[in-house]
């Protein structure tokens, strides 16, 4: 089994030097817990506005994990943020191979991933790539709500 920390930290590194990451995004890495973030999202405290994965005991268990978008409580009218984005971006995210909606007061959408350690980094890095085309309707909408 490898050691899911050293993929996150790989994974860290590879987000890091990507073209469009100086461009104010933050990564909050617990080791085999990851989010991404803008400066801007309300996620100081790790309960904005992030893009997100964990590889636990559970998933572990299961050989499958998440990777999913959250919009939790410090999202300033979280709800009214919610329903703006999701009219903007549900036909596309709905395009998106293995992506559902997710019903919970905070969650936008979630894949499925099988737990195989070949590639991993790489196919982390690929899902996180296509969530952060995200950004700019969810900072569209940030200005909005505002």
């Amino acid at each position: 089994m490898k050691d899911v920390k050293s993929v996150f930290r790989n994974l860290e590194k590879m987000l890091q030097k990507a073209s469009w990451f100086d461009d104010g995004w933050e990564i909050y890495n617990r080791g085999n817990y990851m989010q991404l973030s803008k400066h801007n999202w309300f996620n100081q405290n790790q309960g904005g506005i992030h893009f997100e994965t964990f590889i636990e005991g559970p998933q572990i268990k299961q050989k499958s994990f998440p990777i999913c978008m959250h919009v939790e409580e410090d999202c300033p009218s979280q709800a009214e943020f919610i329903l703006q984005f999701m009219a903007l971006e549900e036909k596309r995210i709905k395009s998106w191979n293995g992506y559902k909606k997710l019903e919970s007061s905070y969650g936008i959408c979630q894949r499925t991933l099988p737990l195989n350690f070949k590639n991993l980094e790489q196919r982390l890095f690929e899902e996180f790539n296509r969530l952060r085309l995200l950004e700019e309707s969810i900072n569209q909408v940030l200005l909005k709500i505002e």
